[in-house]
């Protein structure tokens, strides 16, 4: 795996919790994201291309800080704050679950010349699953690290990482960067 050839994919961290099932989601995202933070660092160090696919929320204009002012509130403050996007970030909306769905994400990773993707985000056993079977189906390689992904129950993210490993030969082991 060539460093230069890998980016980082970032799922609907950009999230109000404001659904069914939200703040189980919102506390087990909790759980990763000292990781997430780890992630990120590692990428800006090493120059790995740093690409958040997100949910619009009827905010159809493709400006990162009016999705996150629109998510942030007193229970997900700490997830906006940590992990808001830069300018030096690269920043895609998705209508529906899958990031590939009517997106650029594959013109885009095709211009950076990644044939390896490390996704992370939420929710694991929707939009990360969605998104890993599209990578799969276009030949990326793909890793998922297990500790950087997070569902509505523990249980649904230990399906969804199983399948992505047995199914679409994803590397889940932990991302441990120092």
């Amino acid at each position: 795996m060539k460093k230069n050839h890998t980016a980082i994919v970032l799922i609907d961290i950009l999230n109000n919790f404001d659904f069914p099932e939200g703040e189980q989601l919102l506390k087990n995202t909790k759980k990763i994201l000292p990781h997430l933070v780890k992630l990120k660092e590692h990428a800006r160090k090493e120059q790995i291309p740093f690409i958040y696919v997100n949910d619009h929320y009827g905010i159809w204009q493709s400006d990162f800080q009016k999705i996150s002012d629109h998510c942030r509130n007193d229970e997900n403050a700490d997830i906006i704050d940590s992990m808001r996007p830069t300018h030096d970030d690269y920043f895609l909306m998705k209508p529906k679950h899958s990031g590939f769905y009517q997106t650029a994400l594959e013109s885009l990773l095709k211009e950076l010349e990644v044939d390896h993707i490390i996704f992370a985000g939420i929710a694991g056993d929707i939009c990360v699953l969605f998104t890993a079977n599209d990578a799969h189906m276009r030949e990326f390689n793909i890793s998922v690290p297990k500790n950087c992904i997070a569902s509505n129950e523990d249980q649904q993210n230990e399906r969804a990482l199983r399948l992505m490993e047995t199914k679409l030969n994803a590397d889940t082991e932990p991302i441990i960067v120092s």
